[in-house]
């Protein structure tokens, strides 16, 4: 099994804990980087071999992480020369790859089973495979709903439940072959482009722990919950 990670982001908004590591080899409690939690959830879960798409401050990925020995992985590069979107980093990969793999982002934790994932977008044969979560989003002022001039309806402060994305895809090679590789591609474009031609991603919902460790806040509520989830994170280690 293979799995694309992309990590060549220069991590804007985790600033400056960004400043001089890239957003994946930030320190998650005492031992651990980001990238290597999930390198070493990939190997548990018998992927085999890895590819990281770099980018800002890739040489020292490079050099952390190696040729992926260190957890029984064959790890590859992929370094994009200019940002090139969620997808468009896989294009350039299209001809290595497998029939289906997997794709990531490198600031995702959490203890979804990756290999299942993967094995359920075999499976059902959809074009694409999107992890998805539940998040609740609290809205703090009151809600009103007008029609013709008029309010209709009124509901104070609710919580909102949406299906969000978590950053960790099945992905048919065939999916990609009419793309051009070196021009960016988002999520949302291929998304968009599955659904106007009637081809719709599959959903894969989870609901065990997952942040996505996008902000300063993000990034310590990391830290504060790791001890108590190390061995749900790490299983064995």
């Amino acid at each position: 099994m293979h799995a694309i990670i992309l990590a060549g982001g220069k991590g804007v908004r985790l600033r400056p804990y960004t400043t001089r590591l890239p957003k994946p080899l930030v320190p998650i409690g005492d031992e651990f980087s980001i990238l290597e939690i999930v390198l070493r959830q990939l190997a548990q879960q018998g992927f085999s071999d890895v590819t990281l798409a770099i980018g800002y401050l890739g040489d020292l990925i490079r050099s952390y992480v190696g040729d992926g020995g260190k957890w029984g992985l064959r790890i590859d590069y992929h370094t994009e020369d200019s940002p090139l979107g969620t997808i468009g980093p896989v294009l350039n990969l299209r001809d290595r790859l497998p029939a289906e793999f997997l794709v990531m982002n490198g600031d995702v934790l959490t203890d979804l089973d990756y290999a299942d994932l993967l094995d359920n977008h075999v499976r059902c044969g959809a074009p694409m495979t999107v992890a998805t979560y539940c998040r609740q989003v609290k809205v703090d002022f009151g809600v009103l709903t007008s029609r013709a001039g008029h309010i209709v309806d009124f509901t104070e402060k609710p919580t909102l439940n949406y299906q969000v994305s978590m950053g960790v895809y099945g992905v048919s090679r065939d999916t990609l072959a009419d793309y051009l590789p070196g021009v960016p591609l988002g999520f949302d474009e291929l998304v968009l482009d599955l659904l106007a031609k009637s081809t719709p991603p599959a959903e894969y919902r989870f609901d065990g722990y997952w942040l996505d460790i996008g902000r300063p806040d993000d990034y310590d509520r990391a830290n504060a919950e790791f001890d108590r989830l190390r061995g749900t994170l790490l299983k064995g280690v």
